[in-house]
């Protein structure tokens, strides 16, 4: 497993990123270049998002295989409940698996009109991501499974307590990793370890950090998601999105902050959601002591 020393730390630091399947030649292209970019970092483990009802199945698949043909990187691929079968779902994750994927996301997927709408299962389907752990499971035992976690608590959740019961019963039936939705909120996420440390929930739970390369984009995310914007960080945008150059300097200067006092913090893991551009995710990194074997 690599790991990374922070300079003037010590401190152990793990990293891994997030990908998502391209949809066009152009958007092919600009995803290899970050991929050759921030391999040679070595993280711990890439991940390859996945449609719902296999929307981007095919994508997904040829993305996964090129990157574990040309690449010596850890790659784990992402399944939703939404819009298959049990039996649907098993086929996806025995064909990746026959490409040599041992590692899967396991998630129950927004609902099929999008977020903000009901999530209904499908029938027949995996009902949660609960259901598609042990199922995961039931396929190949020795499958290593990462699931979600929500600091800011999951927007159709009633409470924190049944969102904790929740990531306790996937962990029951086998995950062995947690990856929070992003946040821009650290004193959040560290109220949110707090309750897992209580309720002695000990696995990993990787800190997604979602740099802003689009504050507009993010924001319209934010919304559907619920996830905390503070006014300090909407102010330090305000007034750029005709200034490509300045926003991307702030992005950078924002997502260091966070992350470098996170590591002060404490925390150890880190989960990049890339949106496939390398060079903020890079930097950070850098920041941090992770770079390249000479």
């Amino acid at each position: 497993m690599p790991a990374y020393r922070l300079l003037h730390h010590g401190d152990i630091i793990n990293v891994s990123f997030e990908f998502f399947p391209p949809r066009t030649e152009q958007m092919e292209e600009i995803l290899w270049e970050t991929v050759d970019r921030l391999a040679p970092l070595q993280p711990h483990f890439i991940s390859v998002t996945y449609g719902a009802g296999g929307s981007t199945q095919e994508r997904t698949a040829r993305t996964l295989e090129r990157i574990l043909k040309e690449t010596e990187l850890s790659v784990a691929a992402h399944l939703t409940c939404v819009g298959a079968t049990c039996a649907e779902v098993d086929q996806v994750a025995r064909g990746f698996s026959a490409l040599g994927i041992r590692r899967f996301v396991a998630l129950r997927g927004d609902p099929v009109n999008g977020r903000g709408d009901v999530y209904r299962p499908t029938p027949g389907g995996y009902a949660n991501a609960v259901e598609l752990v042990a199922g995961l499971k039931a396929i190949d035992s020795d499958f290593d499974i990462t699931v979600s976690a929500y600091p800011e608590k999951h927007p159709e959740s009633p409470s924190f307590a049944m969102d904790i019961d929740l990531l306790r019963r996937k962990i029951d039936n086998g995950a062995t990793r947690a990856i929070t939705q992003a946040f821009f909120d650290n004193d959040l996420y560290e109220r949110y370890m707090e309750k897992l440390h209580a309720a002695k929930i000990d696995i990993p739970v990787l800190a997604g950090i979602l740099p802003i390369h689009n504050f507009r984009h993010v924001s319209r995310f934010c919304s559907r998601s619920r996830t905390h914007i503070p006014n300090w960080l909407a102010y330090r945008f305000e007034g750029l999105d005709k200034d490509p150059k300045t926003h991307s300097l702030i992005s950078g200067i924002v997502a260091a902050e966070q992350v470098l006092d996170l590591v002060e913090r404490g925390v150890k893991d880190f989960h990049f959601y890339t949106l496939n551009h390398a060079d903020l995710a890079y930097t950070i990194c850098h920041l941090m002591g992770i770079r390249p074997k000479k």
